[in-house]
């Protein structure tokens, strides 16, 4: 969707009517649990991806999610005439239905999360106890004297050596 607006408006009416129409008219049990999150309507308005996911379900279980597409795939020509009499549209958009990967990643993500959250609690409680392998500052001593910072390189040589030096 590039910003139509009245795609924009005919894609969250398909939303409502396909929706609604998964909750009480469709009786098909294959399709239980199945939630309509998104829906794109094509500038054009020929085609509308319907994307979908099944809620409180990973979909993976002896194909549970195949049962459901096929089952949205029969359902398509009935949903399509749906929506054709809600809208009021001379053209009625072409369903096609995606399973929509997002909630199911983000559950993972949400998962990882948490793993790492619990660790860093873990590394804080080991921390509270935790003492330094040696001395607090290995590299001063109060007892050495202090220098005049002459640490740096010797001076340059004299220009009379550099003369010298490239005979």
């Amino acid at each position: 969707m590039a910003g139509n607006p009245r795609a924009v408006r005919i894609a969250a009416l398909i939303q409502r009517v396909v929706a609604s129409a998964l909750e009480s008219q469709m009786h098909d049990k294959r399709l239980a649990g199945v939630t309509v999150t998104e829906v794109r309507v094509t500038n054009d308005l020929q085609i509308a991806k319907i994307y979908w996911t099944q809620l409180g379900r990973s979909g993976h279980e002896a194909g549970e999610r195949k049962r459901a597409q096929q089952a949205l795939r029969q359902a398509s020509g009935r949903l399509r005439t749906l929506v054709g009499a809600r809208a009021g549209l001379r053209l009625t958009p072409t369903l096609r239905f995606i399973y929509d990967e997002v909630p199911a990643e983000a559950t993972e993500i949400e998962d990882v999360l948490t793993a790492a959250h619990h660790r860093d609690e873990a590394m804080a409680k080991a921390r509270v106890n935790a003492s330094y392998a040696g001395d607090p500052d290995p590299y001063r001593h109060d007892d050495e004297e202090e220098t005049d910072g002459s640490d740096s390189v010797p001076d340059e040589p004299a220009a009379e050596d550099a003369d010298e030096a490239d005979r």
